[in-house]
């Protein structure tokens, strides 16, 4: 068996890689476990250290590792640079924050001394998908080592060269060996992971249906998850809203990374009475984004992924379109030479619940935009979803759109007159179909940690 990292702007086999076997990755299990015993003893100081030195790498890398993601998985090199800026910044955060968020908190009670101390737990195993393949496993990474973890990284099996690249980066920084190691297997053999009995947690990033999964997995056996799952991001734009804010600010969350991200724009819910002024500033700033090869700097926008994801977002386009849905831009394959992954930009008016746009996840450069007669409209319509990663409303009443987003919207991220992002300082994570538990910020590293009471008389 084996994984093939394969181009997706030509469909060129980029490399082979050999599966581990059950021998190397029970291994791997085991060098982590061994591992651990000296690593939850180390130093914050020291630990921190390693984190701050890793941030150093990986700028001085940035380059290399953003056309290693061009090459991958179609992100233009801007994103693919700003991308590793970015778990840089994620490293350099908790270098300097971790060791308050996980300092002991004295409880007073009636013992001469009691207080909360933050243990480790182990091994995590970290379950990543290929469309932020550094991002999503440094926002693990980062609290997760610090805490005094040890992790072991089952990546998407399209991008296993950032897998590696991700280990041999920890590496060069000074991280001791085994600390952190990826495995290369398939999703087959992650059940199997998940129940060795030195693995203590798994955090998973990916589809509901994925999360479903692993989250019966761990709950049988007791442990620990965390997962961060779809989303259907509703965008609520008022009638009062700067509607060219509004516009430039949803097309950027719409095709951030080619459309494919949990947290991107979805659906935008326009009140009707801006209906018409938002939906002609829209398409003109989709048509401005241009499509290109990821190695152009002038490219805003690469491929999708694979070409099976960019054949399955069309299928949807189509049922959208079947099902009463208009087409104002895109809906089509382009035509380039050989085999290629790219869809056009698209923008789908008149959705309506019972429609693909509406009820499910859009995974590409797909916008939906659903009318609502009045502000209570597109509360009830932004919530009339199984999802709730984050949510964004657009109004110039800030007083307002503060209530809307803390007290109205269902979501584990409400965002006002901005768009919706993960951010080292902030908590991340959803709710319902979107999932549970929380990264980044100090709930972030304060989930795979045992939560200890000690009291003395």
């Amino acid at each position: 068996m084996s994984l093939t990292s394969i181009n997706p702007v030509n469909g060129a086999v980029i490399k082979i890689y050999p599966e581990d076997s059950v021998h190397t990755t029970n291994d791997k299990i085991q060098l982590a476990n061994s591992a651990f015993q000296n690593w939850k003893i180390t130093s914050m100081k020291d630990k921190s250290a390693l984190l701050s030195k890793t941030a150093t790498v990986l700028r001085k890398r940035k380059t290399e590792l953003a056309e290693l993601m061009a090459l991958e998985m179609g992100k233009p090199l801007k994103g693919g640079m700003d991308e590793i800026e970015k778990c840089a910044g994620v490293c350099d955060y908790y270098a300097e924050h971790g060791a308050g968020f996980l300092a002991n908190e004295n409880i007073k009670t009636e013992a001469s001394d009691s207080y909360v101390t933050f243990q480790p737990l182990g091994v995590i195993l970290a379950i990543m998908p290929w469309n932020f393949p550094f991002w999503q496993v440094f926002r693990f990474l980062a609290p997760g080592l610090l805490a005094g973890n040890c992790g072991l990284l089952k990546h998407a099996s399209n991008v296993p060269g950032c897998a590696i690249a991700i280990e041999e980066i920890l590496l060069e920084a000074g991280f001791p060996k085994y600390v952190f190691q990826t495995l290369l297997i398939g999703s087959e053999a992650t059940g199997d992971v998940i129940a060795h009995r030195f693995v203590k947690a798994v955090t998973l990033t990916g589809s509901t249906n994925a999360g479903i999964k692993v989250a019966q997995q761990a709950a049988g056996l007791l442990k620990k998850s965390v997962l961060e799952l779809g989303g259907s991001d509703p965008y609520l734009i008022l009638a009062d809203a700067d509607l060219e804010l509004a516009a430039k600010t949803c097309v950027q969350s719409r095709l951030i990374n080619n459309g494919q991200s949990c947290i991107a724009a979805k659906r935008f819910i326009v009140v009707k009475s801006a209906e018409v002024e938002f939906t002609k500033l829209f398409k003109t700033e989709m048509e401005l984004q241009q499509t290109g090869d990821p190695f152009d700097a002038k490219a805003q926008l690469g491929p999708m992924a694979r070409i099976d994801l960019r054949d399955e977002l069309h299928e949807q386009v189509l049922k959208n379109i079947e099902a009463g849905a208009l087409c104002i831009l895109g809906g089509y394959i382009p035509e380039y030479s050989g085999k290629h992954a790219y869809y056009t930009p698209t923008i789908l008016t008149g959705v309506k619940s019972g429609m693909p746009a509406y009820d499910d996840e859009i995974f590409g450069p797909v916008a939906s935009i659903i009318t609502a007669e009045d502000t209570e409209d597109a509360i009830r319509i932004a919530n009339d979803t199984s999802f709730g990663l984050g949510a964004a409303v657009f109004t110039k009443d800030i007083q307002m759109g503060n209530d809307i987003a803390q007290n109205r919207l269902n979501a584990g991220s409400c965002f006002v007159n901005s768009l919706v992002k993960s951010d080292p300082r902030l908590p991340f994570g959803g709710i319902n179909q979107s999932g549970y538990g929380r990264e980044l910020g100090m709930f972030g590293i304060r989930e795979f940690v045992n939560i200890k009471t000690v009291y003395i008389k």
